[in-house]
């Protein structure tokens, strides 16, 4: 069953409904919104309609139709920091990356479906991804940032940048899975090529090792 489906039709929704400012409330009509004439044709001007609201408080909350489907994304990095900083001085470095990837994918179970529709429409709108591109680099950061700590490095040394970029990398591919997998569990997901990147991407078992020499 759609997500569409799982929530109702978005007229049936916003019929006679009163105006909303809630972040969360505008986001869900716009991706109703989405869903029925697609990203590229919806309008701020049409959101705002939907929701009840003005073009000002619209942009109260964003900066552009883009970044309604990241939502909260700013505030969340600023958690994913302080999860970082609250971490054990002796943890492993991928370990810590790991426990902190998970906390920031912690979602609440009836917000499941409209953070599945969200990625989907992230990960497979090709006008978002320009945007996109820059909310992965800042996500890339904050790990990098975490990395260089630990290392006793500078943030924008090459190890911590690529445990960035390898971290996203994972972290889209479980992504990816999630949406096409019926019954997956993202955390699950997660918690596994997360393990998997640990061991070197060879598998978590410690037997998993490689089968040749490193020339």
């Amino acid at each position: 069953m759609s997500a569409v489906a799982d929530e109702g039709s978005a007229g049936a929704r916003r019929a006679g409904r009163r105006p909303v400012t809630s972040r969360s409330e505008i986001e869900h009509i716009a991706l109703d919104l989405f869903s029925e004439r697609g990203f590229d044709t919806t309008t701020v001007d049409d959101i705002a309609q939907a929701a009840g609201i003005g073009r000002r408080t619209f942009f109260r909350y964003y900066a552009s139709k883009n970044d309604v489907p990241w939502g909260a994304f700013d505030e969340q990095l600023h958690r994913m920091r302080a999860t970082f900083a609250a971490l054990p001085a002796g943890i492993p470095v991928m370990a810590g990356i790991r426990a902190a990837v998970l906390d920031f994918n912690e979602v609440d179970p009836a917000e499941q479906p409209w953070h599945r529709r969200r990625l989907r429409l992230i990960l497979g709108t090709p006008a978002l991804q320009a945007h996109s591109t820059l909310r992965y680099a800042a996500w890339r950061q904050v790990v990098a940032d975490y990395a260089a700590m630990r290392l006793g490095v500078a943030s924008d040394a090459l190890i911590p940048q690529t445990i960035g970029h390898a971290c996203l990398g994972v972290a889209l591919a479980a992504y990816e899975r999630w949406l096409t997998e019926e019954g997956a569990e993202l955390r699950q997901l997660l918690g596994e090529v997360f393990r998997s990147l640990e061991h070197g991407l060879v598998g978590t078992r410690p037997d998993a090792t490689e089968s040749r020499s490193t020339p």
